[in-house]
């Protein structure tokens, strides 16, 4: 069900992070019309190493298949970014990328 599509770009001291997850996010309403379980993220966060540089709750309110963008400082060229997202089912999807 997850996959992401991460870019990490380190720009003089700050990395510039755009993640778009694939996530139906089905809302309480629209599952109902569907006859299905709403599920949508719930929770988003990002780690170099052991240090969080991003950490979100999210709700049924974002659109299907969600971009997320955020900037942190204290990383380098070649450091992997680590982004999970958790849904109401409880499915967790973590990816890995490079920061260029």
């Amino acid at each position: 069900m997850g996959n992401m599509k991460i870019k990490a770009k380190l720009k003089g001291d700050i990395v510039n992070v755009k993640v778009m997850a694939k996530h139906d996010m089905l809302t309480y309403d629209q599952a109902k019309k569907k006859g299905l379980d709403a599920n949508f993220i719930t929770h988003v966060s990002a780690k170099v190493g052991d240090k969080v540089v991003y950490d979100v709750s999210t709700s049924q309110f974002l659109s299907k298949n969600p971009m997320f963008k955020f900037k942190f400082k204290g990383a380098s060229k070649g450091d992997k970014i680590a982004i999970t997202w958790v849904d109401l089912k409880g499915n967790t999807v973590t990816e890995e990328k490079k920061i260029k």
